[in-house]
């Protein structure tokens, strides 16, 4: 068998590496115009920021890949004939395929504004990205993020290591407002003001003005305002990548459209990652799930298939991490902004340090645990996720809240102070007790 992988990011690479396991004798190519070897994209911005090296950022050594016979193709996929099963390419011959993995990722989602073409105008997802921006932003004074997602808040933090003033357009009333409860939010909008971000809530990008010379020199908002910027990101929101598709007999929606094992409409043809949309998720999952570890798992679950193991791709409880310049964020399950008929949440804050825990249920007699969000606090993953499978009660979390902690040891511990407040706030329910940490007893002792 010849499997082709156009793509080498955690998708793509995670079905070499699962395909080479489960075939010692296959022939593996992994093609990719964006890098000759795979890298860790959650590291894009510290590369930006001189925290990191081009070559502090890959996961595996050079010799890594002929020692596992992972052939790799720095090239661009042109075209796909699905009847001669070959993938063109720019530069060199045709790679007939036996099984071939679109995962060709996404790419900045812009909204046809006036001026967008505009030099210093450029989104933040590829290793082209990344060079590009360092290439534009030397001299620049101020900058406009448009977009309050995470790539909004990376470019911030990016731009304020290299001291440029930057301005962020939010068109909700609070950041992230389709995704994050308004409490959450809040500490958010503290952390950036303490970073020095301004930040415009309730604001739209309507135009991007240049000069002469073809560059960017101010935006115009939908509040009439007319803001100087020398650079202009645009965190709206990514778009999978569709080019490859085009004209092969692939159909598509907003993504790849894949079955439950990740198989495109045409034989022998598959996507992962985040160009992939499932054309029937289970209920509460999102047919596109542009993020690091889905596309790890995906890449893992369509090797199987394509290595005659048909395995079916199932995510789990939902998960993400990320920060917010200093402040931590994790989130599991459901945690809708708001909540819907029949549930209620759970939130509890640090009086004077920016904590917070966050626990989503549903009103039910069990009080069924849907989710959690923490800022500032770290829970362990494993802890978290079983609570979700095992379908455990908000009593249940809390009352096991230590076991979850993930603090660094002699962090200050809140899970009393936790508890004690819901406690206050559920009156009517039998008063909760906090479990002791495991092994927090016989480390003390041992002092």
């Amino acid at each position: 068998m010849h499997l082709v992988i156009i793509g080498n990011g955690i998708a793509g690479v995670t079905c070499a590496q699962t395909a080479r396991r489960l075939q010692p004798e296959a022939r593996i190519t992994l093609v990719s115009s964006e890098s000759p070897h795979h890298f860790s994209r959650p590291a894009l911005m510290y590369l930006y920021m001189g925290h990191m090296r081009w070559p502090d950022v890959k996961p595996f050594e050079d010799w890594y890949w002929a020692e596992n016979r992972l052939e790799l193709i720095h090239d661009h996929a042109t075209a796909i004939d699905a009847k001669q099963q070959q993938v063109h390419l720019a530069a060199g011959p045709p790679l007939t395929y036996d099984a071939l993995l679109l995962a060709t990722g996404a790419t900045t989602r812009y909204y046809g504004w006036p001026g967008q073409h505009l030099q210093g105008v450029q989104g933040l997802v590829s290793k082209a990205d990344v060079e590009l921006m360092a290439a534009c932003t030397p001299g620049v004074q101020q900058a406009v993020v448009v977009g309050g997602g995470l790539i909004g808040v990376e470019l911030a933090e990016m731009l304020g290591a290299r001291r440029v003033a930057v301005t962020l357009l939010v068109r909700d009333a609070h950041y992230w407002g389709s995704v994050l409860p308004a409490e959450e939010a809040a500490l958010v909008a503290a952390e950036l003001r303490r970073h020095g971000v301004q930040v415009q809530y309730g604001t739209e990008l309507t135009e991007i003005l240049g000069d002469d010379a073809g560059r960017v020199r101010a935006v115009r908002t939908s509040a009439g305002q007319e803001l100087p910027a020398q650079w202009v990101g645009i965190a709206t929101g990514v778009q999978p990548n569709l080019g490859l598709a085009a004209g092969t007999g692939i159909e598509t929606d907003r993504g790849i459209l894949v079955d439950e094992r990740l198989q495109t409409s045409v034989p022998g043809i598959y996507a992962a990652g985040d160009c992939a949309q499932r054309r029937q998720p289970p209920p509460g999952e999102a047919a596109i799930e542009p993020l690091w570890y889905t596309g790890r798992m995906q890449g893992e679950t369509v090797a199987h298939t394509i290595c005659g193991q048909p395995t079916p791709y199932r995510r789990g409880p939902w998960f993400n991490s990320a920060k917010f310049f200093d402040l931590e964020y994790q989130t599991y399950g459901q945690v809708p902004a708001r909540p819907e008929a029949g549930q209620a949440s759970f939130w509890w804050q640090h009086p004077t340090r920016a904590l917070g825990l966050r626990l989503h249920y549903r009103l039910d007699d069990h009080l069924t645990l849907l989710g959690l969000n923490t800022m500032g606090l770290r829970l362990r993953h494993e802890i978290c996720d079983g609570w979700l499978r095992q379908g455990a009660s908000v009593r249940h979390a809390l009352e096991h809240l230590g076991a979850a902690n993930f603090d660094p040891e002699f962090f200050p511990q809140h899970e009393a102070a936790i508890v004690a407040a819901f406690n206050q706030q559920q009156p009517e329910l039998a008063p909760l007790v906090l479990r002791r940490r495991k092994g927090l007893l016989v480390h003390l002792l041992s002092l």
